[in-house]
């Protein structure tokens, strides 16, 4: 989902939801062939209030759990969030694959955790490090 600028508080209480292009038919594809979870910094919203979001959106169906601050009691800055999300996954960071805008919060902090990581640039940002890229959800999977 689009993180809205001018919104504050919950998502979920947002007048408007916006979700990312092509994401609804990204999950569906994956959600077939594996288990398809949600990590976010959200500060302002509990587990609850970003299902309801989700809700909203017409993406829960496809998201099996939902890992954030509150639950987990780290920032996504910290590789501690991600070794958390693989044990509660009971998996190894290995099988684990993560998707994400921020370069810092979704593929560098993950990689440091030894998660696959691959970066959503839709505007195609350059980066000194070597990384896997997709301009649109399309080529995920």
């Amino acid at each position: 989902m689009v993180d809205l600028p001018n919104q504050t508080g919950p998502m979920c209480d947002w007048p408007k939801i916006q979700v990312v292009a092509g994401a609804k038919n990204c999950l569906k594809r994956l959600s077939r062939n594996a288990q398809c979870h949600l990590a976010t910094n959200a500060e302002d919203s509990s587990e609850v209030q970003i299902r309801h979001a989700l809700i909203r959106a017409g993406l829960s169906e496809f998201i099996t759990q939902v890992f954030c601050r509150e639950n987990l009691g780290l920032s996504k800055t910290d590789t501690g969030y991600y070794l958390k999300i693989v044990q509660q996954l009971g998996a190894s960071p290995s099988q684990v694959s993560m998707l994400g805008d921020s370069l810092e919060k979704d593929v560098l902090a993950p990689m440091a955790a030894g998660l696959k990581s691959v970066w959503f640039n839709p505007t195609n940002q350059k980066s000194s490090q070597n990384i896997l890229m997709v301009e649109q959800l399309s080529e995920f999977v």
